[in-house]
């Protein structure tokens, strides 16, 4: 957190426009997509643990995404289906895909690292070959008032966001399954002494983070004004620098919703930030890397202590 606040002080110093309400509105636009994979990998990470190796981690969301935009953009703009279809297609295929990822984990038994990066890799191709690698503009009145829409002054995008991101919260701290869930992750053996049944939560938050993919999508193409190759990596960067950054803002230390949105809008921040002042994008990139070392060793440093 200390980097983190260093940074933004620094460059709220080197571009005085930094901290403008246009910046922050932009900041907070360009955050949507991070923030609503993010809810997806929270929910994973509670399910089966903080542990990066071990436990709990879903790489695929982007990427879930990324498909998702692709097969709606390609059905909105190249087939000229309405978009009620073309969301409902897309969301079905990361329905899908978030059901094979809790497949290869839950009952072919693989870790999830190993899993979700590998089918990430397959989601990736699929949309490629859907798309032939060319990007595909859409122009849909609905994806353009998610970019450009505001309602009190408020952009819609940022309103629709906050709203899932209110559901997922209600979910996962507000239902009895929800707190089961987390129970799950925080101790797999107690939760089963319990008389939980681990595998069946594990596999439904996969399920989650594959419809979160799905829902981002929409974002996605609002954001870029259609489907682009090649997004997914700089989000799966954010995604795991902004969840796991997150859990700087929890007193227990531990992921959680809010922390990942919170921490998706730092990012944000950052990715807005250097841009102002210049700094290369290619550096950008290098930087969030290195972050993304500093939180995650952090994070391993802190479970060694407490053992």
């Amino acid at each position: 957190m200390a980097i983190f606040l260093a940074l933004i002080v620094y460059l709220g110093v080197k571009a005085p426009s930094f901290l403008t309400p246009s910046t922050i509105a932009l900041v907070l636009k360009q955050s949507i997509p991070t923030v609503v994979v993010c809810l997806g990998l929270a929910t994973v990470v509670m399910a089966g643990g903080d542990d990066v190796v071990s436990g709990g981690i879903d790489l695929s969301i982007p990427s879930i995404a990324v498909l998702a935009a692709a097969i709606v953009a390609d059905q909105l703009t190249n087939q000229g289906y309405s978009l009620l279809f073309a969301l409902s297609l897309g969301l079905g295929a990361a329905l899908c895909a978030g059901i094979v990822n809790a497949l290869l984990v839950v009952s072919v038994g693989m870790t999830p690292l190993l899993a979700t990066l590998a089918s990430g890799a397959a989601y990736v191709g699929i949309s490629q070959v859907i798309t032939h690698s060319r990007r595909i503009n859409v122009s849909d009145p609905f994806i353009v008032s998610l970019r450009d829409g505001q309602v009190w002054g408020i952009p819609i995008g940022v309103l629709a966001a906050l709203a899932l991101a209110v559901i997922f919260f209600a979910a996962l701290h507000r239902t009895r399954w929800g707190l089961n869930l987390q129970a799950v992750g925080g101790n797999r053996d107690a939760a089963e002494t319990s008389g939980l049944a681990p595998r069946k939560f594990i596999a439904l938050s996969f399920v989650i983070a594959g419809v979160a993919g799905g829902l981002a999508a929409a974002f996605v193409l609002a954001r870029g004004s259609g489907s682009s190759p090649g997004i997914e990596e700089n989000l799966l960067i954010e995604m795991v620098l902004a969840t796991f950054l997150g859990a700087a803002f929890s007193p227990r230390r531990v992921v959680t919703l809010w922390g990942a949105v919170l921490g998706a809008i730092l990012v944000s921040a950052l990715s807005v930030g250097f841009g102002s002042v210049g700094v290369d994008v290619f550096w950008t990139g290098c930087i969030k890397g290195g972050l993304i070392l500093v939180v995650v060793a952090s994070a391993a440093l802190s479970r060694s202590n407490n053992k």
